[in-house]
């Protein structure tokens, strides 16, 4: 046991999951934390740093944890609207002018957030275009949407971050990044990073495994057969896969292993922090902590209200999705704790979500990739868990 590590009495659960899990080989390394009523009860790490390294998981081990990124962003984004910078209501182009080209001109904020507006990706763009800021924003800026908006909502996979992070910028001069550090970060003492510095490169905990691209090769437990359909899934001429790749540009193992990607900002997926800092910003969200509130409790109600139709098909991912203005909400496909929650899966595992019915804030980030973009059952075990530990102190 690592003497950093918390566990109040009560919450020993959360540990022996963690544990089992480490064991079963179903994590390789990974941290969990989890706040409850304001006051961080679980705080651990356990594991191997890599694949084939003896160094420990620890608590200076950072993780990048793709999508889960999309909540920060979105945490960032209702600031700025709890400060009259934006406005969830009003549209992209009062802010961002060159967003109207193509018929976008009354695209509201909202609809942007919530993955109605169809950018979902830009042809024929490469990935180093995607990693210089103004070039991808411009591009995303002058495409016409892929279905008319309004009348469904997809999974902006990838484009989520750059179109959100530019809104940030527009209204308050700082990247996304900088942003994220100075206001979130920094004020609040935790470890996470969109746009990493070199320096801290060696505490980053290779990706194993995975899907979509982003670890270093391996199966990641995928079975021949359902290895075929998420192919079949993410084909190239498909929504899903033109989300999810950038039409082309996020393909190939180890992509989000590189040092390029993990310098960029990538404000849908490039997130590099560890579970403790993502559960101590969630709990922010709900209260004062370490001095900080981040969002007041009208900012956060308008933040997470939800935008998408209840069992409206995402037009990339198929099947149902929620979103509010940024935050994947509770939904099947995103049952977290329960009614209430918002937060953001991340592909291959991670989660970091609140529920103020319960006072629960919590994240997991992990280096084993499982074959999944959501619901994961490492994450839902953990989840669990914790609601009826919450449950049993109520």
């Amino acid at each position: 046991m690592d003497p950093r590590d918390v566990i109040e009495p009560g919450w020993e659960p959360i540990a022996e999951l963690l544990r089992d899990s480490i064991d079963r080989g179903d994590d390789v390394g990974a941290s969990v934390a989890v706040f409850h009523r304001g006051r961080p009860v679980v705080d651990i790490a356990a594991g191997r740093f890599a694949r084939d390294d003896d160094r420990p998981y620890d608590h200076d081990t950072l993780q990048l944890v793709f999508s889960t990124t999309k909540g920060i962003t979105a945490i960032a984004v209702a600031m700025c609207v709890q400060r009259g910078l934006l406005d969830y209501h009003a549209p992209v182009s009062r802010y961002w002018p060159e967003f109207a080209a193509e018929g976008k001109d009354a695209a509201t904020v909202a609809q942007l957030l919530s993955h109605q507006c169809g950018l979902i990706t830009v042809d024929g763009i490469t990935l180093e275009e995607t990693l210089q800021w103004e070039t991808v924003t411009s591009r995303l800026a002058a495409t016409a949407p892929d279905w008319p908006i309004g009348s469904g909502h997809g999974y902006h996979a990838l484009s989520y971050g750059w179109l959100a992070g530019e809104l940030v910028r527009r209204v308050d001069g700082r990247s996304l990044g900088t942003f994220v550090q100075e206001e979130i970060s920094q004020p609040l003492g935790v470890d996470l990073w969109i746009g990493l510095p070199e320096d801290l490169e060696p505490r980053v905990s290779p990706l194993i495994g995975g899907s979509f691209g982003g670890g270093d090769g391996g199966d990641g437990g995928v079975d021949p057969a359902t290895r075929a359909m998420l192919e079949a899934f993410l084909g190239p001429g498909t929504r899903a896969g033109r989300a999810l790749t950038m039409s082309g540009a996020y393909h190939g193992d180890g992509l989000f292993n590189r040092r390029e990607v993990h310098a960029a900002e990538i404000p849908a997926a490039n997130c590099i922090t560890n579970a403790s800092a993502l559960a101590t910003v969630y709990a922010a969200t709900l209260g004062e902590v370490n001095g900080v509130r981040l969002l007041g409790e009208a900012t956060r109600d308008a933040a997470v209200a939800r935008q998408t139709p209840p069992k409206e098909a995402d037009l990339c991912l198929v099947m149902p999705t929620a979103f509010s203005m940024g935050f994947m909400v509770y939904d099947i496909t995103s049952p977290y704790a329960g009614p209430g929650s918002y937060g953001h899966p991340g592909a291959g595992g991670s989660v970091a979500f609140a529920q103020p019915a319960r006072q629960l804030a919590m994240a997991y980030a992990m280096n084993r990739m499982a074959p999944n973009l959501m619901t994961d059952r490492r994450t839902q075990n953990l989840i669990d868990a914790a609601a009826s530990i919450a449950d049993a102190q109520a």
